[in-house]
């Protein structure tokens, strides 16, 4: 399961962006929910180092995907966006994954997604003490 996400991130980051790198992915998809914010917002989200933030935030601008903008509450800070492209990409591919968990499980019953989705919801709790 493990390696199966691993690489649907990774085709994912592919699919917004060739170059887009897998941990650059899940930033940016936490950004586009829960931005503008500071890179500190994003070391707390992600519990890493300003210095690793940085570079992935380089890395999303350097794509074109988010954008730096001064902080209007504090000037000597900046603000991390999701350009409009970088949005539409997003949306492109959360399309095309709706479209195929559709084609997949089309055929389960609600009794069986609900039956699912709770258990998974149980091996996570679990997992997560």
């Amino acid at each position: 399961m493990v390696r199966r996400v691993r690489r649907v991130i990774d085709e994912r980051a592919r699919a917004v962006h060739p170059d887009l790198q897998p941990a650059a992915y899940l930033m940016f998809g936490y950004l586009l929910d829960n931005g503008p914010l500071r890179a500190s917002a994003l070391c707390t989200a992600f519990d890493i180092d300003k210095g690793a933030i940085s570079r992935q935030v380089q890395h999303l601008v350097d794509l074109g995907l988010v954008d730096r903008t001064p902080d209007p509450d504090d000037g000597r800070a900046t603000l991390i966006s999701v350009t409009d492209d970088g949005a539409s990409r997003f949306k492109d591919v959360v399309d095309h994954r709706r479209k195929w968990f559709d084609d997949r499980l089309g055929e389960w019953s609600a009794d069986e997604l609900l039956a699912f989705a709770t258990m998974l919801s149980r091996y996570n709790e679990a997992l997560g003490r």
